[in-house]
């Protein structure tokens, strides 16, 4: 009998370029510890060694992706390398997948970094996953990412969330930029959420929290904004995307940076599709977003050179 929703299991909170990581140490007749999610290819060595010293002598059999954004699966290759381990992702992308598209991955629209791994299977929604002597659930969470699944295991009501749901929001819907309906997929996915017994969220960033009920309804008010201004979530997606850059290449010349957003498709495409009156072209949107950030105190001018902060 469990004590705690998460005896048994280790997480790694990280910061925001890589997703929390979850391991499940493997109970009695199980070959090994599953990891959830794998963060960043930047953080990659930095999770071999969190893991490394949480394992011991346990071997790793096997690496879970939520879903396939670079800062949840950017970590498999390293690990692989590592440990041995497979990986199982959800089925979605598998053949884009196996013939590393980039393009249809969504790493080349987004101008994400990320190392090519292999996985051996993959996680259907309704197939459930056993691990740490638990029957997780695999359920389908569209939204953020129409191929993203939630793990739940109803004996302790813990959530692995991923992106479907944080404390204080969801990530972005990333097919509404593009013209793909995802909204109501959305509200769905909170929904599927609120009909579950759930105890305890680990959520794909940030801590892990226990009032599933009042972050399902900030997320509810949070999606009503969206839906009722989409350029709005359109203005915040290209500063996510900016930060998140940032955050990989820590610091960049200006004038490289703007190069990389007009190189960069999504963002070629949220001007297409959202660009704002008054402002003559993307550079000048991105400029606009960058003050905007700079005023959050998220990124920080150093004459010609824009620095994460």
């Amino acid at each position: 009998m469990l004590s705690h929703p998460l005896d048994g299991l280790r997480v790694f909170e990280r910061g925001w370029l890589s997703s929390n990581n979850v391991l499940i140490h493997p109970a009695h007749g199980e070959r090994g510890a599953v990891l959830v999610d794998a963060g960043h290819v930047n953080h990659a060595a930095q999770t071999v060694a969190l893991v490394g010293h949480a394992l011991g002598e346990t071997p790793l059999a096997r690496i879970v992706n939520t879903h396939l954004h670079s800062d949840h699966c950017g970590g498999n290759a390293a690990l692989q390398r590592a440990f041995g381990a497979q990986a199982t992702v959800p089925p979605g992308h598998a053949e884009e997948l196996r013939r590393w598209d980039e393009a249809a991955l969504s790493y080349r629209a987004t101008g994400q970094r990320i190392e090519r791994f292999d996985f051996a299977d993959t996680s259907s929604p309704g197939t459930p996953l056993v691990a740490g002597g638990r029957e997780w659930q695999v359920l389908a969470a569209p939204g953020h990412d129409p191929h993203s699944v939630l793990l739940f295991d109803a004996g302790s009501g813990l959530l692995l969330s991923a992106d479907a749901l944080w404390e204080n929001g969801f990530g972005v819907v990333f097919p509404e930029l593009v013209g793909e309906p995802a909204f109501d997929d959305v509200r769905a996915t909170l929904e599927m959420i609120a009909a579950l017994p759930v105890k305890l969220v680990v959520p794909g960033h940030g801590a892990p929290f226990n009032d599933a009920t009042a972050a399902l309804q900030r997320a509810r008010v949070r999606l009503a904004g969206m839906q009722a201004q989409p350029a709005k979530h359109a203005a915040h997606a290209l500063k996510v995307l900016l930060k998140y850059h940032l955050m990989e290449e820590r610091r960049q010349a200006l004038p490289d940076l703007l190069d990389w957003v007009e190189a960069t498709p999504l963002t070629s495409e949220l001007w297409m599709r959202f660009a704002p009156r008054g402002l003559a072209s993307l550079r000048a949107w991105t400029m606009q977003a960058l003050e905007e950030l700079a005023a959050r105190g998220v990124v920080r001018r150093e004459g010609e050179v824009v620095v994460d902060a």
